[in-house]
């Protein structure tokens, strides 16, 4: 694959992590807001407290989202792969993406479905295209013409 097509993938599935990673906390601080008006609560709980920990988790959530995101931002302004804990980060992300897939599929449906799956599939590619046997284009990379000096003699013989 191309540095144009690798840096594409990387571009699109940082601002999509981006989206998502606003998305996640605008939803998060809606959902606090009701728990906080309806004086929700489960099994006994203080609903102050769970609005607040559900603005923490919207929090925590969209700034890892946001966090993968300028991994996959950097890593396509480089043209160069994260290092490994980006790497491991992003692995998380994606294999979060697909449990969250699944189960959002009964509880909202195949819209929400669709649109994690192809979050997880811009994930697993960028990963792959960035991936250990992806070709390094660097401009500047030494020359691959013969190192200048004599050339080697068979049977391990140095010339005269």
């Amino acid at each position: 694959m191309g540095a144009v097509a690798r840096r594409l993938v990387a571009f699109v599935a940082a601002l999509v992590l981006f989206l998502e990673a606003a998305g996640i906390v605008v939803i998060n601080g809606i959902m606090a807001t009701f728990v906080d008006k309806q004086s929700m609560s489960l099994d006994g709980m203080d609903p102050g407290a769970m609005a607040t920990a559900t603005w923490v988790m919207g929090g925590v959530f969209g700034l890892y989202l946001a966090l993968c995101g300028l991994l996959l931002l950097i890593a396509g302004i480089r043209d160069r792969g994260p290092g490994r804990v980006g790497r491991v980060l992003l692995i998380v992300c994606a294999v979060m993406h697909g449990v969250i897939g699944a189960v959002t599929v009964g509880l909202v449906g195949w819209d929400a479905f669709a649109f994690l799956m192809v979050v997880l599939g811009l994930i697993v590619l960028a990963l792959v295209v960035y991936g250990p046997g992806a070709p390094e284009e660097s401009a500047d990379a030494a020359p691959t013409g013969t190192p200048e000096g004599p050339a080697p003699v068979p049977g391990g013989a140095t010339p005269a």
